[in-house]
């Protein structure tokens, strides 16, 4: 039996806790409303999850958006199935020929499924609202108990389950049970990092330093080199010095501009959707604002989901080479031993800049479907309570998605977490990583 219109309602705004642009009666919601909707429970619940990292979070974002792509890809007519042209994915369940399937419904199914697979460690709370969610949907889309609703949402959960195995082979499976490594040896001696005493995390020790060894999404960004840094020197006339010395002399200058700017991308895990989270509301962002359909929502979340996974793999695969130390430890010790920080430092080497990196690869690939001149509002964090120096919290305007990335990246410098060279080296591999999501042979 249906659910009342009023009933149905009133579980949306339980599930995204009374969010406007979040919650729907059952009769607006359309095929073409899914995508975006899941994508806002499943960054609901990286938030309020325990083992949010930046590096655990990309990951499982990569396999919710494939998900998301392979459970409508077969009812469109001019793109393909990843099977064969990802790492490792040489098979899926494949629809019936020739039978009715309804692909809201497919996508539906999958993203409740491959939720409840990949947090299955998250609380009662949290697994009820994707029951509900999954509930909601169904039956909003007027298609209840026939065949092909059957169908299509057995097709969707056997997908899932299908992607969840494949992911328990690429070296990050549950990676949320061993975040922080406390027998990892770090190299001692000048220009390497070591856990700072009253960093972003309470662990003294690295977050995930094999991650960089996990299997990519596109095979080309498992051989990407790793980009290099510049000599280490305590010297003033050398590029290494001035790098940090940048930084200084930034430091004693922001404006409360600048401010913003560097609290809007901190995006710290513990208290946000966290840096690939973030991207993927750029995507979100996105898709509403153009009135993506289902296909092209879903290839959104799937570029996007593979970039910033396959980001912070080929990024930390370039932190644990190098070790390299932030800015603060070096300036205090070569440059002014009064010197502050303005954040933080988080639990792991400085080059390359994550941000930069994950950033870069987002808006390449967002771009390659939304245009370069297309105009974003990026309302991630709007209204979120100040904690720090009063700063607040409004959306922001750029005149197109590459902008995002390029203030990303700028922010990590503002924030005295990255010098110039750890952000364009990270931009610059960002870049190639998307690209080598684009080149998949999508169509």
């Amino acid at each position: 039996m249906k659910r009342s219109l009023l009933t149905i309602a009133f579980l949306l705004v339980i599930i995204f806790s009374c969010s406007d642009h979040d919650v729907k009666k059952a009769s607006m919601i359309t095929a073409n409303d899914i995508a975006p909707v899941w994508a806002d429970l499943t960054l609901s619940i990286v938030k309020t999850t325990p083992g949010n990292t930046p590096t655990f979070t990309s990951r499982n974002l990569g396999y919710i958006g494939v998900t998301m792509y392979e459970s409508t890809v077969h009812g469109n007519d001019d793109h393909n199935s990843l099977v064969g042209k990802l790492n490792g994915l040489e098979e899926l369940p494949m629809p019936i020929e020739n039978v009715k399937y309804n692909w809201a419904l497919s996508l539906n199914a999958a993203q409740a499924q491959i939720l409840r697979k990949l947090y299955s460690h998250a609380s009662a709370t949290n697994l009820l609202k994707i029951d509900s969610l999954e509930t909601v949907i169904y039956n909003s889309l007027h298609e209840t108990n026939t065949p092909t609703a059957q169908r299509s949402v057995e097709f969707g959960a056997n997908l899932a389950n299908a992607i969840f195995e494949w992911s328990k082979s690429d070296g990050g499976h549950e990676g949320y049970l061993h975040n922080f490594d406390p027998n990892y040896e770090f190299p001692s001696g000048a220009s390497y990092w070591t856990p700072p005493t009253d960093g972003q995390s309470p662990s003294k020790f690295p977050l995930h330093p094999y991650w960089g060894e996990n299997r990519t999404f596109a095979s080309a960004n498992g051989t990407l080199e790793v980009p290099e840094i510049l000599p280490y020197s305590t010297e003033p006339t050398s590029d290494y010095y001035k790098q940090f010395l940048e930084v200084y002399d930034k430091s004693k200058t922001l404006t409360q501009e600048e401010k913003e700017i560097s609290a809007w991308w901190a995006d710290d895990p513990s208290q946000t959707v966290s840096p690939p989270g973030h991207s993927y509301n750029l995507a979100s962002i996105a898709v509403r604002s153009s009135k993506a359909n289902i296909y092209k929502a879903s290839e959104a979340y799937a570029k996007t989901g593979m970039a910033v996974a396959d980001a912070f793999i080929c990024c930390w695969k370039c932190k644990y080479t190098y070790h390299a130390e932030r800015p603060f430890p070096y300036i205090k010790e070569f440059i002014d031993n009064n010197y502050e920080k303005f954040w933080p430092e988080p639990p792991f080497p400085a080059f390359s800049s994550g941000h930069s990196t994950q950033s870069a690869a987002a808006a390449t690939v967002l771009e390659n479907i939304f245009g370069q001149n297309f105009k974003v509002t990026d309302n991630t964090y709007e209204g979120r309570a100040s904690s720090f120096q009063s700063i607040e919290y409004k959306s922001r305007n750029y005149n197109s998605i590459w902008e995002t990335a390029e203030e990303c990246a700028y922010s990590r410098f503002l924030g005295g977490i990255h010098t110039r060279q750890d952000n364009e080296k990270g931009t610059a591999q960002g870049i190639e990583i998307g690209n080598n999501i684009n080149a998949i042979a999508w169509k």
